[in-house]
């Protein structure tokens, strides 16, 4: 297969995909052609999107790849999509960042670090699928434990766990850490899960994200 037609194939199913496509994926569909070749192929595209100057770009997100839209052209989406933004408050960015370096992690360890009760916030982070149960703690009362999940490293830019910055960096997991993690976002008043029922498009911002509604809420653990 030819260069150019594997750039266009590449490309359409990179165009298709609503999520980050992994280099395993993309092997499985184009069996033939060697991973290491795939991977020089996708950095070609990369390189000439950049240098057209186009709207979008092919980031490296959550071990995968995906098309995204620049950030400059935000506000243009907004108007297409005429939704309010996701966005993450400082209560609910200082229990991603202990939940992310901590995991697996249980709700009273959480709780124990922050000094406030975490119920609801873990149930809004749970359903917007920033993070997961991925088990019970083997200890009195089985408490559940939590992890990051692939979103989450979307949404942050991350190709993994570990692109997060250093914990040498940090002395102590709390606010004063919160500016290294979510340098980003803006601290804005977390709004309502209610309010928050955008599903997540292709090509999407890279300064945004958005989340599917979920007709039942997920279990936050009571028993910590």
């Amino acid at each position: 297969m030819e260069r150019h037609e594997l750039k266009l194939i590449l490309e359409s199913l990179l165009f298709s995909s609503e999520t980050p496509i992994k280099l395993k994926k993309l092997h499985e569909i184009l069996a033939d052609i060697p991973q290491k070749e795939l991977r020089e192929v996708l950095a070609q595209l990369k390189k000439e999107y950049e240098n057209l100057n186009r709207s979008f770009t092919l980031r490296e997100v959550a071990n995968g790849y995906q098309l995204c839209t620049k950030a400059a052209y935000s506000g243009w989406i907004k108007k297409l999509k005429k939704s309010r933004p996701f966005r993450l408050g400082p209560a609910t960015m200082e229990t991603l960042a202990i939940i992310a370096y901590k995991q697996p992690i249980i709700r009273a360890e959480i709780e124990e670090i922050r000094g406030v009760d975490t119920g609801g916030i873990l149930r809004s982070i749970l359903e917007r699928k920033l993070v997961k149960i991925i088990g019970k703690k083997d200890v009195l009362g089985k408490p559940f434990l939590y992890g990051t999940t692939p979103t989450f490293l979307t949404m942050f830019g991350l190709k993994g766990l570990n692109e997060l910055p250093s914990l040498d960096d940090i002395e102590e997991l709390n606010v004063g850490s919160l500016p290294l993690f979510a340098a980003t976002f803006s601290e804005k008043p977390e709004e309502s899960p209610d309010n928050q029922t955008s599903p997540e498009k292709r090509l999407s911002s890279e300064s945004q994200t958005s989340s599917e509604n979920q007709s039942q809420r997920p279990p936050v653990d009571n028993k910590e």
